[in-house]
């Protein structure tokens, strides 16, 4: 069984998306392992990228303290070679394909996979666009992860049929943040998922509360948190990671018992 289908097996799985190299790589590891030591089932590294249109403020401006602060795809190929020695829950890459066409697609998915990498989220690539990435993906053992929005609609079915490792499903139109109230018929989406593929659907984009996130794993297979973490980090910089551990204890306990 691969790792992100493990991910899944017998509760709903609880996601961390964190920025890699916020402030620097150490706090990075830090607070990845204070992330799966308090229960998160899978872990989104994001590469920072100086353009990054699927995020909102939190996430853009802390990949601008990371490239500001030096770090490179290289830097973060050999972090994440060094992590997964000690982190055995899946690890997916978040970030746009233009770092990907410039580093290279062969070799970077090549480095992807060597340096124990599952699979890859490019939220700029549209499932019309995919086979520019999803082929070379393949050959290499990742899972090129499908994004489906509310606005998909007669496209979910499409894209559910091909999907690999896990759906994410996008809560809400916008960019990436916290939101007080998730107005999407999430369980519509699902269902429609459900009916063209086996692979599990995890819901992103907005979640910040242990409620939401009980809430969206009950509709779903799993939540997905990222600038909630990311705004802790950037609250508390190099000290972040107990805070970050407290935060995703609660947040995946909402997620495991939904």
């Amino acid at each position: 069984m691969n790792r992100i289908k493990r991910a899944f097996e017998g509760h709903k799985a609880f996601i961390a998306f964190i920025t890699c190299g916020d402030p620097d790589l150490a706090t990075t590891k830090a607070c990845v392992t204070a992330a799966v030591e308090n229960g998160a089932d899978l872990i989104e590294l994001g590469i920072p990228f100086s353009d990054p249109t699927a995020e909102g403020p939190v996430i853009m401006e802390a990949d601008n303290r990371a490239l500001a602060g030096g770090v490179t795809t290289d830097d973060i190929f050999a972090f994440t070679k060094d992590l997964r020695k000690t982190i055995e829950v899946p690890m997916v890459y978040m970030t746009y394909a233009n770092v990907v066409y410039s580093y290279g697609t062969e070799k970077f998915m090549q480095k992807a996979a060597d340096a124990g990498i599952d699979g890859l989220i490019l939220p700029d690539v549209p499932y019309e666009e995919k086979e520019d990435f999803d082929p070379m993906a393949t050959r290499y053992g990742l899972d090129l992860i499908s994004m489906i929005a509310p606005t998909s609609e007669n496209r979910i079915a499409m894209i559910a049929k091909e999907a690999k490792g896990f759906v994410y499903m996008v809560s809400s139109l916008g960019v990436t943040g916290a939101r007080s109230k998730i107005t999407t018929d999430i369980g519509a989406m699902t269902e429609l998922v459900r009916k063209n593929t086996s692979i599990p659907c995890a819901v992103g984009f907005g979640i910040s509360t242990p409620e939401q996130s009980r809430k969206m794993a009950a509709l779903s297979d799993g939540s997905i948190v990222g600038s909630a973490i990311v705004r802790i980090i950037a609250e508390h910089g190099k000290d972040a990671a107990p805070f970050v551990g407290a935060y995703v204890k609660e947040m995946a306990d909402a997620a495991h018992q939904a």
